[in-house]
């Protein structure tokens, strides 16, 4: 028997549907809260309550610490499975065959080279042009040579098609994004190559020496790609929806889920952790003194990598990732202080009172970012590494509201300007 709530308002009184999810959580239907109630609607200020869909990809509970694909917990994806194989999870909803995944890998290998035409708009780009703003723009160029993709009728095939090539090309065209910001000859892809190989030969091969990459070095990438692969409703996802929503093609979608993410409270959390982590060394290194300011209610400064705004208990990412780094820490023998900087406040973090009674925990940016600065990635590249990483979240994301037919999104709003006025 379905559930019903009831609304009390000047008078009258309004019926509510409730929907219930599988994994029982509720939510009041408003959807025709306005037209049944002559103009009511509800608000709330960046959607920290609001459910804007019904979706069957990821599931998060943010008090348990539970993360899940498709309903398979990511500690057990982290551990069994490989990037492309959780892509193809969360894209079809169920994990590939032998032989289908050996198809969906083939397929990717033969679509990761870009159009030599698109190396004339690298070349345009000011030298000191922000990756992920290359990024953003490069994979909406992708539209104008594909122009098919934008036909609103397109068939199952054409999507298909498109998935593909975004999954393939991606890399490539972040890979180049950083070759060109150094000036360095951009490396082409290597069919022989896995998908995370690939990107590294691609960031740091160059043409007069064999790249091999190390196997550690691989192992943690994926893992880093996994963990980041989708997070439920998050800000770039919600983008990602918005604007296919409105018909637009996979290509400008996803280039709007990339800009969503450049902003430093989504993705740029973990360039903020090196960021601050330099901050602590250029000051000298005492750490005491800036986790004292830390906890100061009076000082502006605060930790990043700290904490999380949807995990009220741990994150399940930071305990996967937290091995990785260990590992990579260890297998690389990096002598970097700010790393150095990096350890010394994990171990307050997880032993102090203060953070413990907060739950202030290293979080996945936390580990994230020190991964990506032992393995010699710059810090502009951290979020494009993230982005990579949710691209298959944002595909699934798109191509369940299509298959949906969901409407085309159109929040209300409550006008609070000035009253009619005459010129």
């Amino acid at each position: 028997m379905s559930q019903e709530a009831t609304l009390s308002f000047d008078g009258n009184e309004y019926k509510i549907p409730v929907i219930t999810g599988t994994e029982n959580e509720k939510a009041l239907d408003i959807g025709k809260l306005r037209a049944s109630s002559g103009g009511l609607i509800t608000i709330d200020p960046g959607f920290k309550n609001t459910g804007s869909t019904k979706s069957a990809i990821t599931f998060l509970d943010g008090e348990k610490g539970i993360l899940r694909y498709r309903g398979y917990p990511i500690e057990q994806l982290a551990e069994k499975s490989s990037f492309l194989e959780v892509a193809y999870l969360l894209i079809e909803g169920e994990l590939p065959s032998k032989s289908e995944l050996d198809l969906f890998k083939q397929n990717i290998t033969h679509h990761t080279l870009i159009h030599e035409d698109m190396k004339r708009f690298y070349e345009a780009y000011p030298s000191k042009a922000h990756p992920m703003g290359v990024l953003a723009s490069m994979v909406n160029v992708l539209s104008t040579f594909y122009p098919e993709s934008q036909n609103p009728n397109r068939t199952e095939e054409d999507v298909d098609l498109t998935i593909i090539r975004l999954l393939a090309k991606l890399p490539t065209i972040a890979a180049w994004a950083y070759k060109n910001s150094i000036g360095h000859p951009v490396m082409y892809p290597k069919n022989k190559l896995g998908y995370c190989e690939n990107f590294l030969h691609m960031m740091f091969g160059m043409p007069t020496e064999d790249f091999e990459a190390d196997p550690v070095v691989v192992a943690a990438l994926e893992k880093l790609l996994i963990l980041h692969a989708d997070h439920e409703q998050n800000c770039s996802a919600s983008a990602v929806r918005l604007v296919g929503s409105s018909q637009a093609n996979l290509y400008s979608s996803i280039a709007a889920g990339v800009a969503a993410l450049w902003g430093p409270l989504h993705g740029g959390a973990n360039q903020a952790v090196i960021e601050m982590l330099d901050k602590i060394k250029a000051d000298g290194g005492n750490v005491a003194k800036w986790v004292e300011k830390a906890k100061d209610k009076n000082d502006s400064f605060r930790l990043m990598g700290f904490g999380h705004r949807v995990y009220k208990n741990f994150d399940p990412r930071a305990r996967i990732i937290k091995k990785a780094c260990d590992d990579i820490l260890s297998k690389l023998g990096v002598n970097d202080p700010v790393l150095d900087i990096a350890k010394q406040l994990e171990e307050v973090a997880l032993k102090d009172e203060y953070f413990v009674a907060r739950k202030l925990y290293p979080n996945v940016d936390f580990y994230s970012g020190i991964i990506y600065r032992a393995l010699g990635i710059p810090t502009d590249m951290f979020t494009v590494m993230f982005a990579l990483g949710r691209l298959p979240g944002w595909i699934a994301q798109w191509k369940e509201m299509t298959e949906n037919k969901e409407p085309i999104g159109r929040p209300r709003q409550v006008y609070v300007g000035a009253n009619e006025r005459n010129y």
